[in-house]
């Protein structure tokens, strides 16, 4: 298998996690393409038509796209138990912290890639109230979850968590989140987080 991925993604880092926590590391390579508002290049196209990474190319079947496939193909591959039967506030758990990701990397993409007369910094708050939405969420209710069993939320949520330390560490995310912060110190010094820290 291939995984077709670009730059520090953090929804590329939840497969990569993934990868490590159920030992399937070794059976995928990873492929750098770009991938990029203004356009993917043909490997990236050729595989997800809409052009956006990550993308798990199989030798048995259709390429998956869309972290939250390719993460629950990946666990059902390795009987890995990491979306538990009826466990509805796991996959609330990984929603919560995918739209952390894509709000944060929304935030990137509006100083990246449009010109800076057409740039809104209200827009960009408005993508920041979603990320601290959803902090004050997790550090006020999913404490109880986030000290279980390892599951897909803790990836993603722990994904999530990293990319705001490595694009938008200025904001500092755990003022007055104690209780985040303490879970995501201990998270974050797992193998699998250490072996996919974002880099670029």
């Amino acid at each position: 298998m291939k995984l077709l991925m670009a730059g520090p993604s953090p929804f590329v880092r939840k497969v990569l996690v993934l990868l490590h926590e159920t030992g399937q590391a070794d059976d995928v390579e990873t492929v750098t393409v770009t991938a990029a508002p203004g356009g993917a290049d043909a490997t990236l196209k050729a595989a997800n038509p809409v052009g956006k990474i990550p993308a798990l190319v199989r030798d048995e079947g259709p390429t998956l796209y869309d972290s939250k496939v390719i993460c629950r193909y990946l666990d059902d591959r390795a009987k890995a138990g990491l979306y538990p039967d009826k466990g509805w506030e796991t996959l609330v758990l990984e929603a919560t912290a995918d739209a952390m990701m894509e709000a944060a990397v929304l935030m990137v993409y509006e100083k990246r890639f449009r010109d800076e007369t057409e740039q809104s910094a209200k827009w960009v708050e408005a993508q920041w109230g979603k990320v601290e939405g959803a902090l004050d969420a997790l550090n006020s209710r999913w404490m109880g979850h986030l000290a279980g069993k390892v599951d897909i939320g803790h990836i993603g949520v722990g994904c999530a968590l990293g990319y705001l330390d490595f694009r938008h560490g200025d904001r500092d995310w755990r003022k007055g989140r104690d209780a985040l912060a303490g879970w995501y110190e201990t998270f974050a010094a797992r193998p699998s987080m250490q072996e996919t820290v974002p880099k670029g």
